[in-house]
């Protein structure tokens, strides 16, 4: 990937269709990750949340995007069977690789749509 923000597209693609093989190839070992939910995170927990996403959406679709030289910023739509969540996430971008994960969730309709979404 030449294009900083092809990674960022390849990371979409690949964590939206479940492909969680596809999207740790492009996390740092020293990936940063921080989200809001009351529950410690790291790449591994992240990975498993997103796939719990992938597996029990109807759609997760991204409602805006806004790319900088290091990274983007996206708005994602959780739809599920009873209702749709937000996702808030930034990216930070260095050397093709992700170095930093910013996760903002609507926590209020996650646990009301998706309860047990960030349970360990």
């Amino acid at each position: 990937m030449s294009d900083p923000m092809d990674v960022v597209g390849f990371w979409v693609r690949s964590w939206t269709s479940d492909d969680l093989t596809g999207a740790r190839r492009l996390l740092t070992p020293d990936v940063e990750i921080e989200w809001n939910f009351d529950a410690p995170v790291d790449d591994e927990e992240l990975l498993q949340v997103l796939h719990r996403i992938a597996a029990f959406t109807d759609t997760v679709t991204v409602v805006s995007r806004t790319d900088a030289v290091d990274g983007s910023a996206l708005i994602y739509d959780l739809v599920g069977p009873f209702g749709t969540a937000r996702l808030v996430e930034f990216l930070g971008v260095e050397n093709h690789r992700i170095n930093e994960v910013r996760h903002v969730y609507d926590v209020t309709a996650v646990d009301r749509y998706f309860p047990g979404l960030y349970a360990n």
